[in-house]
């Protein structure tokens, strides 16, 4: 079963969470592999995006935020595009798109970030968002504040919430085919909460870099290798790093709230989706063939609609009473 465990350092303004992503993350690349039209990931994209998804799930058990966190990647290379979406009880889903060809043991900066375009976004959703209300979304780019290329992505959320949050904080990711890891330490707020929304105050400003306790945590925790993180149980992890230290480890979370794979997409919004197009658009797709397929890059998940099936989508919409509309 995937772990998450969150933690505190005794006395100290320092906490922690460490996430480790088993079977929920091979769930994620099965799917992707039994996709006949896209086949597996390149090694190089699972272990990127596996990274990505822990790092997801590692921000949205910090924040405890009411709603979805999406993080982005909008690469300028071959991987053109990388989602993970983690829910607030910990259901996640993740793609990734690529053009050409992603040779083993590329870089982030080759394969997202050529000529230095390439962004990461988080974007935070409420649950039950008012109409009107916009997401909040923070955009940085992949290098750092000298426009040097950051080379692990590990680095790219590190400098991301130091700007989005005013707080050190040191994130360890590491990735393979069988488990998606990682483990964020974070100085603590000097007042209030702080968040992804920008919730700061001066005095977290001028903390920056200056907490000897937090630096020291941190140094430990930048000692664990990838191996060490795929690898040892949270147990011995925690041990292996904080042996002097004294931590505070909250009871884990209950089996609803663990990370999990889940996908949201369903025949209705894909239905919806295929009444936006319009019919006369759906008619020009089956003038050319007899099905419309449309797949969910999520979960492989393939909705097929014939001629029969389209006529009725825009029977419903036609016979729906004036002022009503379509189920969203």
């Amino acid at each position: 079963m995937s772990e998450l465990h969150k933690f505190l350092f005794e006395g100290l303004p320092v906490r922690g969470v460490l996430v480790r992503l088993t079977d929920s993350w091979q769930t994620v690349l099965a799917k992707r592999a039994a996709n006949a039209e896209t086949g597996a990931y390149p090694p190089a994209v699972r272990a990127l995006l596996g990274e990505m998804t822990a790092a997801a799930v590692l921000m949205q058990a910090n924040i405890k935020f009411n709603g979805a966190l999406v993080l982005q990647m909008m690469g300028e290379g071959p991987l053109k595009l990388a989602v993970v979406e983690v829910q607030s009880d910990m259901r996640f889903r993740a793609t990734a798109k690529t053009i050409g060809e992603v040779p083993p043991g590329m870089g982030l900066a080759d394969m997202a970030n050529q000529r230095n375009l390439g962004r990461c976004a988080i974007t935070l959703d409420p649950l039950g968002r008012r109409p009107g209300q916009q997401p909040y979304q923070g955009v940085v780019p992949l290098y750092d504040d000298h426009r040097e290329p950051l080379n692990r992505f590990s680095d790219v959320l590190a400098h991301y919430m130091l700007q989005s949050e005013q707080l050190d904080t040191c994130l360890v990711l590491a990735a393979n085919d069988e488990i998606a890891a990682g483990l964020l330490i974070q100085r603590l707020p000097m007042h209030g909460a702080a968040n992804l929304a920008g919730k700061e105050s001066m005095a977290d400003e001028a903390e920056i870099g200056r907490n000897e306790d937090y630096n020291r945590i941190a140094i430990l925790a930048q000692s664990l290798t990838s191996e060490e993180l795929l690898t040892l149980s949270a147990d011995k992890l925690l041990h292996r790093l904080f042996w002097q230290e004294t931590v505070r480890r909250f009871e884990p979370a209950p089996a609803d709230e663990t990370p999990r794979f889940s996908c949201s997409c369903n025949r209705e919004r894909v239905s919806n989706m295929l009444r936006g197009l319009g019919q006369e658009e759906a008619n020009s797709i089956l003038s050319e063939r007899p099905l419309i397929e449309v797949g969910c890059d999520f979960c492989g998940q393939q909705y097929r609609y014939d001629a029969v099936d389209a006529a009725q989508l825009f029977a419903q919409q036609t016979l729906q009473p004036p002022g009503s509309s379509a189920l969203q």
